[in-house]
């Protein structure tokens, strides 16, 4: 039973002062318990109710509303994971494939919430871990993709891809995506990677520009674990997970990529369906 609930909203937004001081209220007329990390706090001003740092939230909520786009998702995805808690993504931004709830579906959605009759999409993350002389340095989290870029404008990088071991090719790129099925709809769609059912279990490698035009995306089970080397003529590559979070590599350094034990845990509108979000986000059948 949901008892306790933490909002996460995207600062610095006119729509937060309009839209949380009435959801907290509401919320407290259902018999629930609100919680508000400080930055969203600070945004509003006053509240009813106490706030806490944004990663101390899922440690004390039994859901997270966040309010905002994408990107806002995004980052409360990774702090929520580890907890399994499930999150009501509300969009007060711009496209929005994973924010679908819209500002009029709110109460609806949580009087299904409040009844237990809730939907929840459980969605694949991947871990990504770089690699430097035998030793993992670093372990991050991702909801969307991993991608191996360069930081400014330079020639090609040659990109060595390996699954289990088993080298598959050497991309010549600009850079690669490695994506959830989540993340198909991101960066790797718009570097011309298919859109893949958020349930089927499957990563999706994306080159970005690559040299040789037969280099397709290519899609793989997510029961695997990637290996990508790259050799380039200077230093200027970066690792970056769910475009927020960029960590430079050095020469040597490979990237390891695999399902994360974590995932996210979506709530969704009980009638509305996958192809409906493709439909109304792609604008298909619109002329």
């Amino acid at each position: 039973m949901v008892k306790k609930i933490g909002i996460i909203a995207r600062p610095r937004r006119e729509d937060i002062a309009r839209v949380v001081p009435p959801l907290v209220e509401w919320l407290r007329s259902h018999g629930a318990t609100v919680l508000c990390d400080s930055e969203t706090g600070d945004c509003v001003g006053a509240l009813p109710t106490k706030t806490l740092k944004r990663e101390e939230l899922p440690a004390c909520v039994d859901l997270l509303i966040v309010l905002g786009g994408d990107g806002t998702l995004l980052s409360a995805a990774r702090l929520a994971a580890d907890r399994g808690v499930p999150i009501l993504a509300v969009n007060l931004g711009g496209l929005g494939f994973l924010t679908t709830v819209s500002q009029d579906e709110v109460y609806s959605i949580l009087e299904e919430v409040f009844s237990g009759k809730y939907r929840v999409s459980e969605r694949v993350m991947l871990e990504a871990e770089i690699v430097r002389d035998g030793t993992v340095i670093r372990r991050q989290i991702a909801l969307n993709d991993a991608v191996l870029n360069k930081a400014a404008l330079s020639r090609i990088m040659d990109l060595e891809l390996r699954v289990d071991g088993e080298y598959v090719t050497t991309y010549k790129a600009d850079g690669l995506i490695l994506s959830t099925p989540t993340g198909s709809t991101a960066y790797s769609l718009a570097a011309g990677g298919p859109i893949v059912y958020p349930a089927v279990p499957s990563f999706v490698i994306t080159p970005i520009c690559p040299h040789t035009l037969t280099n397709r995306p290519l899609v793989i089970p997510d029961s695997v674990t990637i290996d990508v080397g790259f050799k380039t003529e200077d230093n200027l590559v970066f690792l970056t997970l769910d475009g927020q979070v960029g960590v430079e590599l050095d020469r040597g350094d490979h990237i390891r990529v695999r399902k994360a034990a974590e995932k996210l845990h979506l709530v969704r509108p009980a009638r509305k369906t996958y192809y409906e979000v493709l439909r109304s986000k792609l604008k298909w059948g619109e002329r």
